[in-house]
């Protein structure tokens, strides 16, 4: 009996735990990051060398072996591929954030795709997060600090203003859905 109970103890505490995890976005961030990376069907170069499959995805591997999809991708397995992306992402971000950091769905998913474009080792060590870690305004510092990062080896690239913009747009939208610390 005592162990029946200490197991279901333990088995609500890792449901809980698992269920508060930041593992996704909105349907609308997926979107937005969709309309900034191209879909890639086989493995190719982006504008500054770097070889990606998919929306976005940075290869790791000759030939992207990592990527569990048969080649070329699909619409389908690319938009898997990116889930799969964005969930590494999410985790990389709450990581890197205080539990005394709030921030609602459209800003979580703002986040979510500034770290994927800009990776995880530069978000973590981003004027933005030690700016949120602080205690500031989400909406200043993203105003402030999204913009900053409008460069690919050090050149100003248009696309990344313009994904910078639409990101503090998404960012700063007001709404009620809670997303950080207390992930659904």
């Amino acid at each position: 009996m005592k162990f029946t109970l200490a197991l279901a103890t333990l088995v609500a505490t890792i449901s809980v735990t698992m269920a508060a995890a930041c593992t996704g976005i909105t349907d609308a961030g997926v979107e937005h990051i969709k309309s900034f990376e191209k879909l890639v069907k086989d493995v190719k170069n982006d504008p500054v060398g770097n070889p990606t499959v998919g929306y976005g995805h940075k290869c790791q591997k000759k030939n992207c072996s990592e990527v569990k999809y048969k080649f070329p991708l699909t619409e389908k397995t690319a938009s898997k591929l990116l889930n799969d992306d964005i969930t590494h992402f999410t985790s990389c971000l709450e990581g890197a954030l205080g539990k005394k950091v709030r921030l609602n769905q459209n800003q979580w998913a703002a986040l979510t795709s500034w770290a994927f474009n800009v990776g995880c080792g530069a978000m973590e060590g981003s004027d933005l997060i030690k700016r949120l870690n602080k205690g500031e305004s989400p909406n200043t510092v993203a105003s402030e600090e999204l913009p900053r990062w409008n460069k690919a080896n050090r050149k100003v690239l248009k696309g990344l203003i313009r994904r910078r913009e639409a990101e503090v747009e998404m960012h700063n939208t007001d709404n009620a859905d809670e997303a950080y610390p207390d992930c659904a």
